[in-house]
């Protein structure tokens, strides 16, 4: 739950400018994560959130850290919500857990993987648009080889 936890919290300040505890513990709460301000205090800190100024002057909560341990947390949530993959020409179609497809989405688009130009997610399915089809085997290739580990 927990894990499932973070990887909505990253979705969300993603997607949002989320500049308080209280306004995320309220977009989770939205979610269906019953959570208290003390759960979300312990999840900015195990993230190592960090807030930012943004172009309002307002504040909000990014990502910031070593580039290895940011992707170890994707590659986490790539395993933890991957189901399957199959390849339609360029076009790479991956099915998630239910609920999971927009954490696996971002953490395609987090790993910066040149190939993949881009990915629209619903709620267990992905569609990542691919350069070529010999890219979308590389593509594959290379999910295959992080979720194994």
């Amino acid at each position: 739950m927990k894990l499932e936890r973070h990887s909505k919290i990253v979705e969300l300040i993603g997607k949002y400018e989320v500049g308080t505890q209280e306004e995320l513990a309220e977009y989770l709460n939205k979610e269906g994560y019953n959570v208290t301000q003390a759960t979300v205090s312990r999840d900015i800190r195990e993230l190592r959130l960090s807030k930012v100024p943004t172009e309002n002057g307002k504040q909000r909560y990014v990502v910031l850290q070593s580039q290895e341990n940011f992707n170890d947390k994707y590659i986490r949530i790539l395993k933890d919500g991957f189901m399957s993959m199959d390849m339609a020409q360029n076009i790479l179609v991956i099915k998630t857990v239910s609920g999971m497809a927009m954490a696996v989405a971002a953490a395609l688009d987090e790993l910066h993987l040149h190939e993949i130009v881009g990915c629209v997610a619903g709620d267990n399915t992905i569609m990542c648009a691919v350069r070529s089809v010999d890219d979308t085997i590389i593509v594959m290739d290379k999910l295959k080889k992080l979720i194994v580990g």
